[in-house]
């Protein structure tokens, strides 16, 4: 258990820091050799008392007018992966438990399975889970090297060994016809079951990744069966991956075919060197590759046919998600985590620092983060002596979610919560672009206009600008009498803005982040910027 939580604290080490903040390990133990142990007999003993605000929460569910969350019964069972089902119930795992849970949306009542094979005191980081047609819930175990299957129907859990030479992590996890498919975080590879296979032997089939002693990221399928992975080096960058499977395996699992090495089945492509650590990443409807850099805020769009990326940008945290009592956090950003798409095309991703789930549209340009209520102080840079700021400071470390139509699930690793994005709500505000393309040339600036105007007769106060660029040779400011802050919206309310880019600016084509947020939800439009 010691080696996987070093693997972890490496791991979280270079991408769970707000900017200038460095956050507690999370799963090694106190630093105190004896520390006060209080017996509850709850999953939170496996805790010392003095941990046990930061790792268990409050488990107090707050609401917004987008955000509903709900308190699972036991106390601090750090929920992680979470799928639905064809009924729309939701699992979710237990990573200080070990156990898989069911939440019915209709009743709103939790169920959660006890694992007899669990040992006492086991913690775990589940990242993948996923749904199969026969009725099992699929999810991986980092610290014991495994993937269990639990029959939803017959309710018993199965645990399959991993392939591992010692210093493999699966992580996420994705039924793919009558197979699954898991990336090795650390151990470089992707690995393939077979689970429709009869017998208690269980055949995997693992690629290693083009790149040595990378680590290897999460990644999706596209229209013709072709898996997109990462590849990179903490801070050093690193490729995409595309791997024909479906030739591979006719070679690989044919005896008479002639022996091909892996490279004659895979493309790769340099990532750009402003995405340092592409942990999620999702093919979307029309065949584009999406990237969630976890390192920043942003996320990246690829162009198979063109071989092109392009990077676009979140709004900045709210300062409620990092608090900076002591002044230290310079530059805040939101770190996108997973990244999904759902059936409409729109990209769903986590920003972990912000506390938000994300949703975009590709086709409108357009973004709505929606912020989530609660929020554990202990993860950002929140003072206790405060009092008014503790309570709504911190994040709930939103580490996974799942879409069902147009609900958005999600859990809060620290808060002991799970907790519902409904993006069929009216949104209070929209965004009016004057334009939503512009052409600059290097030391050139142009005035660009949008418009805030409010949908609802609810009176908004404060509503904030959203003004985000993704390179420091990229400026937007607000001109004329326009402010950073709306003090009341209640008509339609002219924003006016310059443009700029700097004399070093390099040429190409970018994304310029334009909007307004209030205390629940961040609205804006991207402006793509030439510049020649």
């Amino acid at each position: 258990m010691k080696k996987k939580g070093l693997l972890v604290v490496l791991f979280f080490g270079g991408i769970m820091v707000t900017s200038g903040f460095g956050l507690q390990s999370m799963m090694l133990p106190a630093e105190n050799d004896n520390p006060e142990i209080t017996i509850t007999g709850t999953p939170a003993d496996n805790f010392p008392d003095e941990q046990r605000a930061q790792f268990c929460g409050s488990s107090n569910a707050k609401s917004t007018n987008y955000v509903r969350e709900f308190s699972i019964p036991t106390l601090c069972t750090n929920p992680l992966a979470i799928v639905t089902d064809y009924d729309g119930n939701v699992w979710f795992t237990q990573t200080n438990t070990g156990k898989i849970a069911k939440f019915d949306p209709i009743t709103e009542k939790f169920t959660e399975y006890d694992n007899p094979s669990w040992p006492k005191g086991g913690r775990s980081m589940m990242w993948g889970i996923d749904y199969s047609p026969d009725g099992s819930v699929w999810f991986t175990d980092e610290a014991y090297d495994s993937v269990w299957k639990f029959s939803t129907i017959t309710e018993k859990y199965d645990r399959l060994s991993f392939p591992s030479d010692g210093n493999s992590l699966p992580q996420r996890l994705q039924v793919d016809g009558s197979q699954i498919i898991i990336n090795d975080f650390t151990g470089n590879k992707l690995t393939f079951l077979d689970f429709a296979q009869s017998g208690d032997d269980v055949n995997y089939l693992s690629i290693p990744s083009p790149i040595d002693d990378s680590v290897t990221a999460d990644f999706a399928i596209d229209g013709n069966d072709n898996v997109w992975f990462t590849n990179w080096l903490f801070q050093q960058g690193g490729v995409l991956v595309k791997f024909d499977q479906n030739a591979y395996r006719n070679i690989a699992e044919n005896p008479d075919e002639k022996f091909q090495p892996l490279l004659d089945f895979i493309e790769v492509y340099e990532l750009p060197r402003e995405l340092l650590t592409p942990n999620g990443s999702v093919v979307s409807n029309d065949g584009t590759i999406w990237l969630a850099d976890t390192t920043s805020s942003s996320f990246f769009s690829f162009d198979p046919l063109t071989e092109q990326f392009i990077q676009y940008v979140t709004a900045d945290p709210m300062l409620s998600a990092y608090g900076n009592q002591t002044g230290i956090v310079k530059s805040p950003i939101s770190r996108p985590y997973w990244i999904e798409s759902d059936d409409a095309g729109r990209i769903i991703f986590n920003s972990q620092t912000a506390n938000n789930i994300s949703v975009m549209d590709p086709t409108s340009q357009s973004l709505v983060e929606y912020h989530v209520p609660s929020k554990n102080p202990h993860w950002a840079d929140c003072d206790p002596g405060t009092g008014v700021m503790l309570n709504d400071c911190g994040l709930a470390q939103i580490f996974d979610f799942t879409i069902d139509g147009e609900k958005i699930w999600f859990t809060e690793w620290v808060e002991n919560n799970i907790g519902v994005v409904d993006t069929s709500v009216p949104l209070p505000f929209e965004i009016q672009l004057d334009a939503d393309t512009l052409i600059l040339t290097p030391g050139e600036t142009k005035n660009l206009n949008f418009i805030v105007s409010p949908n609802s007769q609810k009176d908004m106060f404060n509503i904030s600008l959203v003004l985000s660029t993704t390179h420091e040779f990229l400026n937007v400011n607000p001109v004329d009498n326009s402010k950073s802050i709306i003090a009341y919206l209640d008509a339609p309310n002219p924003i006016h803005t310059t443009i700029s880019a700097s004399e070093d600016a390099i040429p190409g084509t970018y994304k310029i982040l334009l909007g307004a947020q209030s205390s629940d939800v961040a609205i804006s439009k991207f402006v793509t910027v030439t510049i020649e």
